[in-house]
């Protein structure tokens, strides 16, 4: 088969490598409208299972991953001065920079042709190809000239957000949320080296413009962040994209649907075809997910249409979960108000709550009683689950010697 990615991210990386283990004989070419290493991006999160499936689909990109990633597994909340710390599962972060050269040094010496600087406007320009798999982002030039037979929708959060970076090395992730005489603002940070880490700011409308983020140059907007976080981040200052044009990068969130996910020949794949709200930390993960998923497909089904239909089917049931708890997340945060009022002890756990849809429902301390009876319960279920076979075979040990 002739397959072209248009994108060199995680998604068409990863997809590339899987077409190739699967038959060497396939041609395929990665075109990538960026210079080879010129990527932006600071630290990406993904959880123990998707390394579980590293290994399994590729060992050898598995260990290289593994290899350069950070492991945490406590969650820090910084609240009206207080710090607040939670256990949970593990997670793990690695450098969006260093998972790019290693999901491109692995397709170059499986075979993969690379080709960088090239802007992809239209299918026109690009190879002859059995398949064309649009893995070049939220933008999307191929999924935009067929907006109308991929149904795309784009809704646009409140909030404004921005990436930075810090030298500060945070070992849990960690959230701080800071209030100023313009409302709250928060960031969420977490190492992705052993010398850097990832911060990501959020703030209402009126906040960004009460303090004047909405006019401040990008070195005056990240000396004030600094400040006002000055306590989390231990006096570290705060770095911002290096190859900007001097003004701070804020953003509003955008959530990217499509009632479908191919037109053709051509697919969407990673952030082509979804986005998620960064606050639950599963861009990346669905990404090389659909990678996965579309390198399944292609194996199982002999013909091209009933391969796609299937990948389209399973990963948008797939993805349909992630979707509601970021959507139930992103709103969470769009009216933090409301939870301020809390101890802070009280608000992290409710921010562990974010993806309920219960939540927005009802008074924030209501929801934390009931949380709480229910976290209980599931303990007590858990030990009379874990006391059951042990004190059966204790009976039934001394009804023996008896």
């Amino acid at each position: 088969m002739r397959i072209v990615c248009a994108g060199g991210g995680p998604a068409g990386l990863y997809f590339s490598i899987m077409m190739k283990r699967q038959d060497p004989a396939h041609e395929i070419t990665v075109m990538e409208r960026n210079p080879i290493g010129s990527t932006y991006g600071w630290g990406v999160t993904y959880w123990g299972n998707l390394l579980d499936r590293f290994h399994h689909d590729d060992p050898v990109t598995a260990q290289a991953i593994s290899a350069s990633s950070v492991r945490w597994s406590d969650g820090v909340a910084h609240i009206c001065g207080e710090r607040v710390v939670h256990h949970g599962d593990q997670g793990f972060s690695i450098g969006r920079h260093r998972l790019l050269d290693i999901l491109t040094q692995r397709a170059d010496d499986l075979g993969v042709r690379m080709r960088f600087e090239e802007e992809i406007e239209s299918v026109s320009q690009l190879p002859e190809a059995d398949l064309i798999v649009a893995g070049d982002g939220v933008n999307s030039r191929l999924r935009e000239h067929y907006s109308a037979e991929f149904g795309t929708n784009v809704s646009v959060g409140r909030n404004k957000y921005i990436w930075l970076g810090t030298r500060k090395v945070f070992d849990s992730f960690t959230f701080a949320f800071v209030e100023t005489a313009h409302g709250w603002i928060w960031f969420y940070a977490y190492g992705f080296s052993s010398d850097l880490s990832t911060c990501i700011v959020e703030c209402s409308p009126e906040t960004w413009t009460g303090l004047g983020l909405d006019v401040l140059p990008q070195e005056d907007s990240l000396a004030l962040l600094a400040e006002l976080f000055a306590e989390p981040l231990d006096g570290y200052p705060l770095i911002g994209r290096p190859d900007g044009d001097g003004r701070a990068q804020w953003l509003n969130f955008r959530t990217l649907t499509n009632q479908n996910w191919y037109h053709g020949n051509l697919v969407l794949i990673g952030d082509a075809a979804h986005t998620t709200h960064y606050s639950i930390g599963a861009g990346t993960k669905l990404a090389l997910e659909d990678a996965v998923g579309l390198a399944d497909a292609l194996a199982r089904h002999d013909d091209l249409p009933s391969a796609l239909d299937a990948y389209e089917r399973e990963r948008k049931f797939a993805v349909l979960p992630f979707q509601s708890a970021a959507r139930y997340s992103a709103q969470w945060y769009e009216n933090i108000p409301r939870y301020m009022q809390l101890q802070p002890e009280r608000l992290f756990a409710l921010l562990g709550q974010r993806h309920s849809p219960l939540l927005p429902h009802l008074p924030p301390q209501v929801y934390y009683r009931i949380n709480q009876v229910t976290e209980q319960l599931t303990a007590l279920r858990r030990l009379r689950g874990w006391l059951g076979p042990h004190l059966a075979r204790a009976l039934h040990g001394r009804s023996l010697a008896g």
